[in-house]
């Protein structure tokens, strides 16, 4: 009898045994999985992030945070650079544009260059149409949105195009528009801040070319309406960029006269 009840007293410590270490083995397995999760999630904050250059005569990339110290490089537009470090705070205002220094790297370089003339939108490649460039905005920026759609009268058929930019920097919104839409690079993005109705027109039309001006609205230096306004024989186009909500709002109507 005692050596039964000695196997059977063997058998269930040796039972408990094995479930003690089963819930260890668990244990360490969802600490694990615990720990490559915080470790993704670091990772990925950590990520550069890359920006595009919007200037069409390109942006100088410059030793110190200063537009005053050494150009190491001038980034030709279109140009997609690494940022190493942003500048979160306004720091100096450029042809109108609020930003600051941020450090970058092109080329292999290490420098600062002004974050005005640099935004996620990728910009329009020449001679894009508007279906296109929209398209493979949207696939990068689900939030984009825009339609097309004819109106007008059978003798002035009209077509509008509108883009929704996730944005609300009226720069960032210009400068697509501009390129997009093809109105003059020689019409630089206005200051906002100047009397509440201007005209600036175009220094060196087309031939051809009856009106090609920028009329800016704004409201105690504040930009409220852009709107490009082009017209030539049996056609009239009007580009408006106005702020809608959290978003850009960039339109154009071209009408057949």
């Amino acid at each position: 009898m005692k050596k039964v009840a000695f196997s059977i007293l063997f058998i269930a410590l040796t039972a408990l045994m094995i479930s003690c270490n089963n819930e260890t083995k668990d244990t360490e397995t969802d600490t694990t999985s615990n720990d490559l999760a915080v470790a993704d999630i670091d990772a990925s904050e950590t990520s550069p992030e890359y920006l595009y250059v919007t200037a069409f005569s390109g942006l100088s990339l410059r030793e110190f945070n200063n537009l005053n110290s050494e150009k190491l490089s001038v980034m030709p537009y279109g140009t997609k650079v690494r940022v190493l470090t942003p500048e979160k705070n306004t720091t100096m205002t450029v042809g109108g544009i609020k930003g600051g220094m941020d450090e970058v790297e092109f080329n292999h370089k290490k420098g600062f260059a002004f974050n005005g003339y640099l935004s996620r939108f990728f910009p329009p490649e020449p001679d894009i149409n508007f279906t296109g460039y929209a398209t493979q905005l949207k696939e990068q920026f689900p939030n984009v949105s825009f339609e097309e759609t004819a109106g007008g009268t059978a003798s002035k058929p009209s077509t509008t195009k509108t883009l929704m930019l996730p944005t609300t920097k009226w720069h960032e919104a210009y400068f697509v528009a501009q390129r997009l839409f093809d109105f003059p690079k020689e019409l630089a993005f206005p200051d906002p801040k100047g009397s509440n109705q201007e005209t600036v027109k175009d220094k060196k039309p087309k031939k051809d070319i009856w009106t090609s001006e920028l009329r800016i609205s704004r409201n105690d230096n504040s930009l409220e309406k852009i709107e490009y306004v082009y017209k030539a024989k049996n056609i009239s186009r009007t580009v408006s960029i106005v702020k809608d909500g959290e978003a850009m709002k960039i339109s154009e109507t071209e009408t057949i006269e």
